[in-house]
Order: C-alpha cells, then sequence, then structure tokens
C-alpha cells in the first residue's frame, strides 16, 4: 500500500460508520466532532498539524491544496524530520476548510513562507516530548534520551517506539515557545534532500481525486448558462426545448453578481439533469435573452488604445526621488518606449467544477479549491448561514495558477442544491472555463529615461495602468492596489538619482484576479524590456548594465519609504540588492554569457528581478527563423530562494514557470467585443506546445541561509521580457506587445 492509498478525507457518514463499527459511540457529539480528522482522533494530537496513533503511525495534516507543487508532501515534511519520524510510517491528511489551521489560501507563493516555522516547531515539539515521556517512563533525565528515527532511545541500550509513547506524551505539558528546539541543519534527514512526492502513487494509477471526479450519493448535475457579459441580467428565457433532453429535470435561474463582485456566482439559468452530457445538450438548447447592462460596450482594442493613452499622460505618483521633470527639461538624448500585457486566462487543465449538499441549514461540499475558507464564507454569504456550517472537503487540483482559490464555482453548486433539495455537482467546461474566468488584468505602461554620459539613466520615469483586483473587492477601486504597486513598481531596486513612479485610473470590465506572479508579469516586462532598450542605447554588455544600474550591494527598505511609496518592509525578507547581484552574476557564469554572440537569428536575453521574496535570474536563448518562428533552446535560472525543503519540486516549479511564461509570453489573449470574451477554446487561446515550450530549462539553486522564500510564482515574471529581449538581440526587432505571435519578427 502506497502513502497515497492511505489519505484520505473522512466524511460524517464514514466517520460514524468506522465509530459503530468499531463498537463505539458518541453520545451527545457534536458536529465539530464528528467532522474531527483522524490526526484529531489519534492516540496523542500535540498540534492541529499532527496525531501519532498507537501502532506508531504519524498523521501529518496537509492544510494547504495541492495542485501540482507538491505541497502536500513538502510541508510535512518538515515536520517529520524535526520530528524524528521514519517516513514510511507517516500518512498525510487533508485538511477541511478550518480556521484553526492559519490561512489555507494556497496562493501567492506563501506556503512555505508562512508555515515552515510552525511546522518547524510542531515536529520539534512532539520529539522533545516523545523524550521526556521515555525519560519518565525510565526514570533517568530527558537529556538522556534521545529520539532517532521513530524510536527513543535510552541509556544501557533502552529503547521505546513512538507508538509505545503516545499516551504517556498525551499526560505531558506541551513545552513552552522558549524551550523547542529545532534539530540543527547538519542533522536533517529529509529537509533540503529530494523527497518522493506522496500523490505520485494515485497519479500514475488513476486513484487520484480531483473535482472532476468527486462525487455525492443522489446528485444530479448542472450546467449553467451565464450573463455573456459582467453584469448583464436575465431578461427572459424559454426552456421548453431543454426539458425535452433526456435526464434534464427542470432548470434554475440564479441571481447575478452585486458590487462588490467578491466570489458570487455570476447567475444566469442552471440545467438539472442526471448527467453531466444531458445538462449540457439541455444548456445548448435553452433560448436566453439578456439586458446588456454597463459593460456592453467593452472592446478590448479601444480598452488598449485608452489604456496607453492614460499611461503617456502624468498620473499618481506612487514613489519619487530627485527631480525628473528638471532633468528632462535640459534636453538632451531621451529614451521612451510604451509596453501592452492583454488580458490572459488561467487556463488550468481542469477547469472549474464542485459538488455541493445543502441540508437542514448547512452545506458540505466537495472541490478542488485552493483556499477552503474562502468557499466557507463565499458559500455562508450566498445562503445566509453561519460560516461553521459550511464544511468544505479539498480534492486534489488539476491546477490552479491562482483561479481556484476564487470560489464562485463552488457558491454555484451550494446555491443549486438548496434549490432543488438533492446534491449538485457543477461542472464547467474549457469554454466556461475561458469566457468566465477572473482574468489576469491588461496593462498599459510609458517608460522614459534620460540617458547620462556613462549611458545609465540620469532620470527614469515609469508610469502603469491596469484594472485592479482591488475592484472585486471595492466598487469605486481605480487605481492599483498597494499589494499590486509593491509588485515589481515602487519596489524598483536600482540606483537612480531622479526617478518617479506612477499609477493612472482603469475601469474594469470583466472579472479581474490574481494569476501566477500577479502584478510582476507586467510590471517585469515594461521595466526589463526597457532596461535592455537603455543598455542597446548606450552599447553596454546587458549584464554590466544591469550590475551598474543595480549598485552596491544594500537594503533598500528604507530608500523606498524615503520616496514616498506605500512600502511596508518585511522583517524578514528585506529587498537586498547584494542577493539580486549575486543570482545576475552567477547566471551570467553558468550561462557562459561573456562568450555569448547575438545576431543571425539566435540571441540571448538576460533578466533580473526579485518577486515573492526570492531573487531570480533567468537567460533565454531564442532563434528565429526565416518565416518569423520563434525557437527557445535554452532557459537559464539562477535562484536565491532562502531556505529550499525539497529541491526537486523547486526545480519542478522553475521548469513549469518557463512553459507557462512562454505561454503568456508568445501565445497568450483574452479579448472581448460589445463586452463578449471571444476566445473560448485552445484553438483561440492557445498555450505553448512541446515544440515552442523551452528545450531545456536549467535550474541552478543558490544556497542560502535566509528564511524560505517563494518558488511557486517566482520564476514567471522573468521569461517575457528575456524572451524578448533575445529575440532583440537575434533580429534587431523590438516586441513591446505581448503576445509575440501578433509582432511580425522578419
Amino acid at each position: 500500500m502506497t502513502r497515497q492509498d492511505r489519505i484520505r478525507t473522512v466524511s460524517r457518514r464514514g466517520f460514524l460508520e468506522e465509530i459503530f463499527s468499531a463498537g463505539a459511540l458518541i453520545i451527545g457529539a457534536t458536529p465539530a466532532a464528528l467532522l474531527a480528522g483522524e490526526a484529531d482522533r489519534a492516540a496523542w494530537h500535540p498540534s492541529v498539524y499532527l496525531g501519532l496513533q498507537k501502532d506508531g503511525t504519524v498523521i501529518l495534516v496537509a492544510h494547504r491544496s495541492e495542485m501540482g507543487t507538491g505541497i502536500r508532501s513538502v510541508l510535512p515534511v518538515i515536520a517529520a524530520d524535526e520530528m524524528e519520524a521514519d517516513w514510511s510510517k507517516v500518512r498525510i491528511e487533508q485538511a477541511l476548510g478550518d480556521e484553526k489551521y492559519g490561512s489555507q489560501n494556497t496562493d501567492g507563493s506563501c506556503s512555505i513562507r508562512d508555515f515552515a516555522e510552525a511546522l518547524h516547531t510542531a515536529g520539534a515539539s512532539a520529539r522533545m516530548l516523545l523524550e521526556r515521556a521515555a525519560a519518565k517512563r525510565w526514570g533517568v533525565a530527558a537529556g538522556q534520551c534521545k529520539a532517532s528515527n521513530h524510536f527513543v532511545l535510552g541509556p544501557e541500550g533502552k529503547k521505546a517506539g513512538y507508538g509505545e509513547l503516545a499516551e504517556d506524551a498525551a499526560k505531558l505539558p506541551l513545552p513552552k515557545p522558549a524551550e523547542v528546539k529545532r534539530k540543527a541543519p547538519s542533522a536533517y534527514r529529509y529537509i533540503g534532500k529530494e523527497m518522493p512526492t506522496v500523490d505520485l502513487g494515485g497519479h500514475v494509477t488513476g486513484k487520484a481525486v480531483f473535482g472532476y471526479d468527486a462525487a455525492m450519493p443522489g446528485m444530479v448535475y448542472a450546467a449553467i448558462e451565464r450573463p455573456p457579459v459582467m453584469g448583464a441580467t436575465l431578461a427572459s428565457v424559454d426552456d421548453s426545448e431543454t426539458k425535452k433532453v433526456a435526464s434534464v429535470s427542470g432548470t434554475v435561474k440564479l441571481e447575478g453578481l452585486t458590487q462588490p463582485y467578491l466570489f458570487q456566482a455570476l447567475g444566469g439559468v442552471a440545467v438539472i439533469a442526471g448527467d453531466t452530457w444531458s445538462a449540457f445538450e439541455g444548456r445548448k438548447k435553452l433560448k436566453a435573452t439578456w439586458t446588456p447592462g454597463p459593460h456592453a460596450a467593452y472592446d478590448s482594442d479601444v480598452y488598449k488604445a485608452v489604456l496607453l493613452d492614460i499611461a503617456r499622460k502624468p498620473q499618481k505618483v506612487v514613489r519619487k526621488a530627485g527631480d525628473v521633470d528638471a532633468v528632462f527639461a535640459k534636453g538632451g538624448k531621451v529614451v521612451e518606449a510604451s509596453y501592452y500585457v492583454p488580458l490572459l486566462a488561467h487556463a488550468a487543465m481542469e477547469p472549474p467544477a464542485a459538488v455541493a449538499s445543502f441540508e437542514n441549514g448547512k452545506v458540505i461540499a466537495h472541490a478542488p479549491t485552493q483556499n477552503p475558507q474562502a468557499v466557507q464564507e463565499a458559500v455562508s454569504a450566498a445562503l445566509g448561514i453561519k460560516k461553521t456550517d459550511v464544511i468544505c472537503h479539498v480534492t486534489l487540483l488539476g491546477g490552479g495558477f491562482g483561479r481556484k482559490s476564487k470560489p464562485d464555482y463552488v457558491v454555484e453548486a451550494a446555491r443549486l442544491s438548496k434549490a432543488v433539495g438533492k446534491p449538485v455537482k457543477v461542472v464547467w467546461n474549457r469554454e466556461d472555463d475561458l469566457r468566465f474566468d477572473y482574468y489576469h488584468a491588461v496593462a498599459g505602461m510609458y517608460m522614459k529615461a534620460a540617458p547620462g554620459a556613462d549611458g545609465q539613466p540620469a532620470a527614469w520615469l515609469q508610469r502603469s495602468v491596469f484594472p485592479s483586483i482591488g475592484n472585486m473587492f471595492a466598487k469605486d477601486a481605480k487605481y492599483g492596489a498597494d499589494f499590486e504597486m509593491g509588485m515589481g513598481w515602487i519596489d524598483n531596486p536600482f540606483t537612480i538619482a531622479n526617478f518617479r513612479a506612477e499609477n493612472g485610473p482603469a475601469e474594469c470590465h470583466v472579472r479581474i484576479g490574481w494569476l501566477r506572479s500577479v502584478a510582476h508579469i507586467y510590471h517585469a516586462f515594461a521595466t526589463h524590456s526597457f532596461v535592455d532598450e537603455l543598455a542597446a542605447a548606450a552599447g553596454a554588455d546587458r549584464v554590466d548594465y544591469y550590475l551598474k544600474l543595480i549598485g552596491t550591494g544594500r537594503v533598500i527598505d528604507q530608500e523606498i519609504i524615503k520616496q514616498g511609496a506605500d512600502h511596508k518592509p518585511h522583517p524578514k525578507f528585506p529587498i537586498d540588492t547584494a542577493r539580486l547581484r549575486r543570482v545576475l552574476e552567477v547566471c551570467a557564469s553558468r550561462s557562459n554569457w561573456a562568450n555569448k554572440k547575438s545576431g543571425g537569428g539566435k540571441g540571448y536575453g538576460m533578466v533580473v528581478h526579485r518577486s515573492f521574496f526570492s531573487y531570480i535570474a533567468a537567460m533565454v536563448e531564442a532563434e528565429v527563423d526565416a518565416a518569423g518562428r520563434v525557437r527557445i533552446p535554452r532557459v537559464t535560472y539562477v535562484i536565491d530562494p532562502g531556505q529550499v525543503i525539497n529541491p526537486d519540486r523547486v526545480k519542478a516549479q522553475f521548469e513549469g514557470a518557463a512553459v507557462f511564461g512562454t505561454s503568456i509570453a508568445m501565445l497568450g489573449e483574452m479579448t472581448a467585443k460589445a463586452g463578449v470574451i471571444q476566445q473560448k477554446n485552445f484553438d483561440t487561446y492557445p498555450v505553448a506546445r512541446i515544440d515552442e515550450a523551452p528545450h531545456v530549462v536549467d535550474v541552478h539553486i543558490l544556497p542560502s541561509s535566509a528564511p524560505p522564500a517563494g518558488v511557486g510564482e517566482p520564476g514567471v515574471p522573468p521569461i517575457a521580457p528575456a524572451l524578448c529581449n533575445a529575440i532583440f538581440a537575434a533580429t534587431g526587432k523590438r516586441v513591446r506587445e505581448l503576445p509575440v505571435r501578433k509582432t511580425r519578427l522578419v
């Protein structure tokens, strides 16, 4: 039996079956007790993340969602290592949505960053208590006992297994925080090593349960005809032909959005049927008419021109040093450029899906969600019930990229279950997924610099204009939120005496949400493309130019604050330009940059960027043939993400990021006419295929004693600018608007 075979979520009914079959009966049990997981019910449960059974099985709780990153394996490894547990005796339990675990939002590359310390503490505390329990049993000092590979060893050859000590340890008080002693890094058995993922067996045997696989007894299926334009309302519907489809039992009208939109269901008309095929067939036969609403005039081409026009005019200042206007007023050489990144869709392999049951004022849902607590909040708000009366079971996710932390699809299932009195499974197809996404924001940016005698910018002006994610939470939000401004904009790391960053207002015409690396995508594209343009204007080597622009190694948080930016330094993760310089220098060395010769259809681009507290340098090699087709033989990453728990998972994230970033740069674009999204499937919203993806992705991790930072997202932002810089080096053609496929390269 593999560890994956032992991973399961216990339902209320399943738990009752277990306790009755075990000859136990809980009288007057609360719903919370009935829904307790195995770790909670273990013989010893010293932490919300950990339980120990009398047979020695260690149950480690995965409170974050698994969507291909390996997080369900990596976080528990920390506790297992600190506990000195035998990994073969560890079972992983997926947590329900519950605030006792802290944040469960598997987003923002923060799972390890935010919870490594808690898992270290949980494991180390358990180890210490087992040693104390053994010491008490043997009548010796705790210092004479040492945990080792699922046993506690004592003087004179004494030895006790963890299971034997579980009940004794449960009687001891938890150690005080100051008493907890973590293992020395040199003693780690799992941390920093390549460990297998616990879900691998289920993936290769087909036993793994994803959102599309989730089921509940007696459930029906729903396909929803949603408003074609954001904010449109249903004027009329004729479902007479729909009801003739086999197994269709009826239709249900769903009210639409109200502002702020948050994670509400879009509304529309749901077709209820006994199977998915019938539900979708019935939906095709609906005759629905819509009152368009305020966004029916949205045209992405017109909107693009509006954003770029706003970006060319003075806007709200978000960071300022010196006087750029005075420098520009002197005349002389000026370099300026506008950049554009279109709307992007998440397009995860598995579109959204959820099954939910409403009964007696409570909801039980099974969903591929990145944030089960958001499910609780959104469903409780939609149905007018308590958050604690929403139970969310988390399945595996077939990709997420930020889309599945927005649980509108779970709200749909819960609302429909309440309406029809049965469990309802809502399944989105690819067309639904692309047409009704929370899109990554379109952005227009303007850059201007006055190079000095050495080619370095004596003055630098940058403006960014994009519809903010904040609009989903506050209807009047037209400027970038603070967190968006802090993603590669106000945290510009360059040494420039005269610098100004601005942000302009933008209207939202579609739902806007975070996508893998968020505002870093467009801010990194503009910033690092412009650096390359300045270096070209100066006739300078790109790496040398970058290093001089970054300046000396220093922590720059206070500089940014003094320059008026709304920047809140992180106590554990200061902006350290020495680390930025180091990844660039090592990447240049590892990629043999000094000997790279561009031209004749082959070129090399270099970018260095900090995001999610990690420092990343990327060199992209590009070849452009006579027909303008682009090939990417190699991407070289050098990364400093702080302490690494599992290097194999880190490398996998960057390999995936190179492909994801290539798709964005080369191919990705969502467009709208009359408020309606035009792309419906991968024929019109392509992603990189095997011959378009980078052929080789070399990932080099620098050793670091810094705290662990993000790795899921930081590999994405450097790819688009590095690729476009490489294309310029190969062809002399500048790409200032994405996707690259829309620029004529020959």
